[in-house]
């Protein structure tokens, strides 16, 4: 085998996103809940003899910095193959929107050339190579819905109710390492239990039908420093808040709903300015290329 072509790499959604401390080393623990989406971008693998690791496609700065690039040189180093990989990526999730596009792409190079390479690593070596890379990476290696604590790394499976999404991208680009670092941003959210997450989670769904409504007490602690620093963020919450409680997802820029239907999904994104990218997904049921690590 020395293809492996439109493999995705699915975009995700934060449904909550809470700050509770700030470790030793500058990081900040989390709790989120991690949801796959069906937006993804979409990557071709070329198996090379010659060693090199060489990147096509649509590219967002430079070659070194491309966490696909990253991922498979940290693959390459940490299993002594002699192989390389021509990787070529189409875009489809933008940059700094908070959709895990970059981790994402950096996961499905991991789950595709330890299969191109014939390497065999199981999930915990895939994710803790993946967690050098970023702390979402190892949510995209888990390959199921999930409740994240620590630094986003400690994943405990969910289940979630079948869920439609309307998605909003103003255009602009957002800093993880800005919000993180602004004075204002709250670093002391109550902990969450899981259970308890899990049980309001069944509890809302039941109310409406059988659909996720987010409650109010799961917010996003990123999200009032974002708004702050960036209006138009705030303008594409307040558009969406017509529609249903909306929400930003990871540090930024996108912003979402929860919605019944396609229908209700598409009314909310209908008026939105012609310069902003907008979205109609469903949760996916796993990740795509699951069953890829499940089987090793």
């Amino acid at each position: 085998m020395h293809l492996l072509l439109a493999l995705p790499a699915p975009a995700k959604l934060n449904l909550f996103l809470h700050v509770i401390g700030r470790r030793r080393d500058g990081y900040h623990e989390l709790q989120t809940a991690y949801v796959l989406t069906e937006l993804a971008d979409w990557l071709d693998f070329e198996r090379r003899t010659d060693g090199a690791i060489v990147r096509d496609g649509d590219l967002i700065g430079g070659v070194e910095d491309d966490l696909a690039v990253r991922a498979a040189h940290e693959l390459r180093q940490a299993s002594g193959t002699s192989l390389g990989a021509t990787i070529s990526v189409t875009k489809r999730i933008p940059a700094g929107s908070g959709l895990g596009g970059g981790s994402s792409d950096a996961a499905t190079t991991l789950i595709a050339l330890n299969r191109l390479w014939d390497l065999n690593l199981p999930r915990t070596e895939l994710s803790a190579i993946g967690l050098q890379l970023g702390a979402d990476v190892p949510f995209f290696l888990h390959g199921h819905h999930a409740f994240a604590e620590g630094i986003g790394e400690r994943l405990t499976t969910i289940d979630l109710p079948a869920t439609w999404f309307a998605v909003v991208w103003p255009p602009v680009n957002i800093s993880t390492r800005e919000i993180f670092s602004d004075a204002g941003l709250t670093r002391n959210s109550k902990i969450t239990k899981i259970a308890d997450f899990s049980a309001l989670v069944a509890m809302v769904a039941n109310e409406a039908a059988g659909n996720l409504e987010l409650p109010s007490s799961l917010v996003n602690d990123l999200e009032p420093v974002a708004r702050r620093r960036y209006p138009i963020i705030d303008e594409a919450i307040k558009r969406l808040e017509r529609f249903g409680a909306a929400r930003m997802t990871g540090s930024g820029s996108a912003v979402f709903i929860t919605a019944r239907s396609r229908e209700q999904a598409e009314l909310a994104v209908a008026d939105m300015p012609s310069s902003w990218c907008t979205w109609v997904v469903q949760k996916l049921v796993e990740h795509p290329l699951a069953v890829w690590l499940d089987s090793q």
